[in-house]
This record gives structure tokens, sequence and C-alpha cells, in this order.
């Protein structure tokens, strides 16, 4: 071999070390039920997540220099807040950049404990007001708060659909219990005589004892503070009760998969998501489409708040330069003006997404639809 060619192989080598180093895979880490009752939601979260990694590696990353891959560490809480807390430490000992999650918020707030102790940013859409009541400067909520949601439910309750009544039932769950308090604070304040409270649990799946009792203060609305898989049949039950009123929850019934599991009986329904109509926006309808044509089915909730939420951090780590200096992340996220498909996103000291928007949707043809006059 000449000594030219040695040469040429030499910074051919050089040249390949350079760009190897040059290269980093940041990971991203997701929390939520995969598996159980919830676990349509969860894998749609992470549906979400997914296709915003996709799209940021096929667009091509650079940050201080070098082209960043990323992967998602996705993990299964299974709604449990003990399971959550040792996916929060696991994740944060596997040293991931940030959290998109938990979806819970009876997760998402003792795993916020890990993730602030850490230092990790946590982008959830966990929607109790006690999660950015901390005092934690890494938590930033990429959804509405049950304040934003349950108050939005009230207000169209009076407004809306002239209510004078309503019962309330909730799952005492973090989020049940933090939407329906939300809801009747709300409602009071409008003037809605709230004549009987009730609670169930997140496994419980018959519901004719509690409606029968309903019945009998035969109000105008029903609130639930749940989640689907236990709106789905309350639903169903109530028209088999012969009960005359709505049903009306927050963003945990406002799915696909209340629609598919009601069937007929969804028609009852009206519930709150944060954000605005997706088939309203080019962009919003573009993600739809391309979410079916990647995974075959409809979204849920929240896929494209993840997708957005993943958007947010790479964004971020172009601007602060930085993939590794968490501290650095959670200043830039601080001072978010984002522009994403659902909305923009800015966060005030706590944490809240600024001016979070909400829709009312009825349930048509199977799939969430916003409500129209």
């Amino acid at each position: 071999m000449n000594k030219a060619l040695q040469g040429l192989l030499a910074v051919a080598a050089a040249s390949a070390c350079v760009q190897i180093q040059a290269q980093e895979v940041v990971t991203i880490g997701h929390s939520a039920p995969l598996t159980g009752p919830q676990a349509v939601n969860g894998k749609d979260n992470e549906n979400g997540a997914r296709m915003a990694i996709d799209d940021l590696n096929k667009r091509g990353v650079t940050v201080a220099g070098k082209k960043v891959t990323f992967k998602l560490d996705s993990e299964d809480d299974q709604a449990d807040p003990k399971i959550g807390v040792q996916i929060a430490q696991k994740l944060a000992d596997s040293g991931i950049v940030a959290v998109v999650g938990p979806y819970n918020s009876g997760v998402a707030i003792p795993a916020s404990r890990v993730y602030n102790t850490a230092g990790i940013p946590m982008l959830p859409v966990a929607s109790n007001p006690a999660l950015t009541k901390q005092g934690f400067k890494n938590i930033f909520r990429i959804g509405a708060s049950d304040e934003q949601l349950g108050g939005t439910m009230a207000e169209f309750a009076v407004k809306t659909l002239k209510a004078k009544t309503a019962a309330i039932i909730d799952d005492r769950t973090a989020y049940g219990q933090g939407v329906a308090e939300e809801f009747a604070r709300v409602a009071k304040a409008q003037g809605l005589q709230i004549v009987d409270n009730q609670y169930t649990s997140s496994s419980a799946t018959d519901f004719l004892g509690i409606l029968t009792t309903i019945k009998s203060k035969n109000p105008d609305v029903i609130f639930f503070g749940g989640y689907a898989s236990q709106g789905a049949p309350m639903a169903k039950q109530m028209r088999q009760r012969g009960i005359r009123a709505k049903l009306l929850g927050g963003d945990g019934i406002c799915s696909a998969d209340m629609g598919k599991v009601a069937g007929a009986d969804a028609s009852i329904v009206y519930c709150a998501q944060g954000g605005t109509s997706l088939d309203k926006t080019p962009a919003g309808s573009d993600f739809l489409k391309r979410y079916k044509d990647t995974y075959h089915t409809d979204t849920q909730v929240y896929a494209v708040s993840y997708y957005d939420g993943v958007m947010l951090l790479a964004d971020a780590m172009v601007k602060a330069g930085t993939t590794t200096d968490k501290a650095k992340l959670i200043a830039q996220l601080a001072k978010s003006d984002y522009k994403g498909i659902a909305g923009t996103y800015s966060f005030d000291a706590k944490g809240d997404l600024i001016g979070a928007p909400t829709t009312v949707y009825t349930i048509k043809n199977g799939l969430p639809a916003p409500y129209t006059q």
C-alpha cells in the first residue's frame, strides 16, 4: 500500500471517528398504564410520543453541533401509584433526559417527587391541581387542569343545557376526585344545585345501586369524575334504569373507547377535553390522518399532547444548546412559547399551561365530536 493511499485511509478513518463522536443518543421516558382498564389511553399516549420521536429522527436534529438520535423508554405504571414511583426511580437511574407522563394524577403526584429530586423535566397531562401546587420547578403540565376541565363542564351544564340540579359520582382517584371537586365548586357558584354525591372505585363496572339512589333525586345532569372504562358501562346502566339525566365528565371519558363500549348509549355523554378540535386545523387534520395510517386506529384523547410534548422537549434542547444539562432544559421550558399542533405551550410559575383551551364534545358515530348547538 503506498503512502498516499495510507494517508487517505487515515483521513477517512479520522473523519468517521469524528462523525461517530458527533452523534448522540437521547432517551426520553414515558410512564402510563399500558395494561389494565386504562391501557387504551396509555397506548394512545405512547403512540403520540413515538410518532414525534420518528418525525424528529427522520428530520434530523442537531444540538450544540451534534446530531441527535431520539429514543423512547416507555414503561407500564399500571395506573398504580406504588408502581409509578418504582418506574420513576427506574427511569431516573437509567439516565433519561426528561419524561412525558404520567397520565394519571394519582401516579403523577407521588412520582413527581422522584423526578424533582433527580432534577428531571416532567411533562404530564395529569390534571389534578395539587400536582403543580407542590412548588417543584421541573413540572410542565401539557394539558388542561381539573380547574379548567371541571369548570368548563359546570358552565356548560348551566348555560347550555340549562340544568338546575346535578348529582356527582367520583371514582376516588386523584383525577376523578379533583375534576369532580372543581365541577362542584364552579357549579355552586353558577347556582347549580348539587342534589347527591356518590362514590365508586376505578375498577367498578356495576353502578346500578348508585344509579337507583340518584334516580330518586331526579337530577338534570350527572357528573362523573373518572375514566371511560367506568363511564361507558355507567352510561349504559343509566339508560337501563330510565334515568333522564345527561352524563357529564372531563377528558377521562372523552375518548373513542367511550363510544366503542357504550355504543348508542354514549349519545347522553358530554365531556371536556383540553385543546381545540384537531379537525378544525390543517395541522390537526394531518395529525389525525397520519396517526390512523400508522396505528390503524383512531386517537383517544392525548396522543397529540404527547406528540407536542416530545417536540417541545426537542425544541428546548436546541434552544438551550444541551441534551444533558437538565437544569438548563428546565429553565428553557419555563420560558417556552412553542406552537404545537394542539396549541401554544407556555407555562405559568407553577408549571400550568397558560390559557389552556377546553372544548366540549359529544360522542357521535362512536367518536368524540365537538359540540355544536
